[in-house]
């Protein structure tokens, strides 16, 4: 099982980013994959999770509106488009499947 983060970077507030996910090594269309971030000095807070049948959910009121996580199946790949990033969004965000993690992908949002 292997997730590979990309599509991180520096932004300024108020601009957009969209990460990608690329999943091998399990049977991606029956899976539950989640973006967690990780900002300095604070645990894991999950994002948003995507189900098999595509469906999202956010789990933070302060993302939902902001962040839209979607997948292709055709590219075992899952998206996460944010936009109207504020510095709060700074930190380093995974995808996550199971136990697996990513190796993560460094946001930051500064002017």
């Amino acid at each position: 099982v292997q997730l590979v983060e990309s599509g991180g970077g520096v932004v300024r507030p108020g601009g957009s980013l969209r990460l990608s996910c690329v999943a091998s090594g399990f049977d991606f269309k029956s899976a539950t994959i989640s973006w967690v971030r990780r900002a300095p000095g604070k645990g894991p807070e999950r994002v948003s999770r995507l189900s098999p049948s595509g469906g999202a959910t956010y789990s933070t009121n302060f993302v939902r509106g902001r962040f839209t996580a979607s997948s292709d199946n055709a590219k075992n790949t899952v998206y996460l488009q944010m936009s109207s990033l504020k510095p709060e969004d700074t930190a380093v965000y995974y995808c996550v499947t199971g136990n697996t993690w990513g190796q993560g992908t460094q946001v930051t949002v500064s002017s």
